[in-house]
């Protein structure tokens, strides 16, 4: 089934880029894919596809600043990163159960895509939420050579070259997106905290204890960010969460890693999620 482009607006009306994917027949349950740090919504198609042929309507976008919902130029423009919950994500939500009106909402949230979840006003339209690496981003949480690595990025990378660019130019350092200087500005704020983002008093914090619905957090052995100690302390927050760990051995895999689970190829550990969203 392939996906059908639309826009949503954001709660302050910012246009937002989408995909659709319709199940053949119609379905009450919906899956609300949050992407990771500057990745485009493309990169979870694989896997809206798998949600869609096992009956559930899935939806993708992109934050305000990533892939196709940026502007023509990111220099100016401003957003933070607590903006993609607040007036991206939130939006979503809202858009989701207007529109398709789904008994059951399940939330995916890949890196920050659950890492900032807690923070919606409207957590309680959510039926449950799995989550992929969402850790904490503090720089001594990151497993071997990592550690340094981010320290390097969230001290000096991020935000020199945000402020003297105007934008960060993320993708001379990956394959991902660049970044808003906000953005950046703000998350390697995060990560020079000991405590993330759940060290910043600014945030509502409070709407994590909000947060009840069930929440089933991924690890795994092979992601040397979403280390098993920098999940905990990241997803801690939510109060009624659960934990699965797999190395990538025992399903067959080579690796896995901070990505691994949204290419083809893990299978296995999406009929995992399948089949939990199907039984609480």
């Amino acid at each position: 089934m392939d996906g059908k482009p639309i826009q949503i607006s954001a709660r302050d009306n910012y246009p937002l880029a989408a995909t659709v994917y319709l199940p053949s027949g119609g379905s009450n349950k919906l899956v609300l894919i949050n992407s990771a740090t500057a990745v485009p919504r493309g990169f979870y198609e694989a896997f809206a596809k798998y949600v869609t042929d096992a009956g559930f309507t899935a939806l993708t976008y992109d934050y305000r600043g990533i892939a196709e919902s940026k502007p023509n130029s990111l220099r100016g423009f401003k957003v933070t990163m607590r903006d993609w919950a607040a007036k991206d994500m939130a939006a979503v939500v809202d858009y989701v159960c207007e529109k398709f009106e789904p008994h059951r909402l399940f939330m995916i949230g890949h890196s920050v895509g659950g890492q900032v979840a807690g923070l919606l006003d409207n957590s309680d339209k959510i039926t449950a939420m799995t989550t992929y690496s969402a850790q904490s981003g503090y720089w001594g949480f990151q497993g071997g050579e990592q550690k340094w690595v981010v320290a390097v990025h969230v001290y000096f990378t991020l935000p020199l070259l945000a402020r003297l660019l105007g934008y960060m130019p993320w993708s001379w350092f990956s394959s991902a997106e660049d970044l808003p200087k906000g953005v950046a500005l703000e998350w390697s704020r995060w990560c020079r905290d000991s405590k993330y983002l759940l060290g910043d008093d600014s945030l509502p914090l409070e709407r994590y204890r909000n947060f009840t619905a069930p929440v089933m957090a991924y690890s795994f052995s092979d992601d040397k960010w979403g280390t098993p100690r920098s999940v905990d302390a990241m997803m801690s927050a939510y109060p009624n969460l659960q934990r699965r760990h797999f190395e990538p051995e025992e399903l067959g895999l080579k690796s896995i890693g901070h990505f691994g689970f949204f290419r083809r190829g893990s299978e296995r550990l999406w009929q995992d999620t399948i089949d939990w969203f199907n039984s609480v």
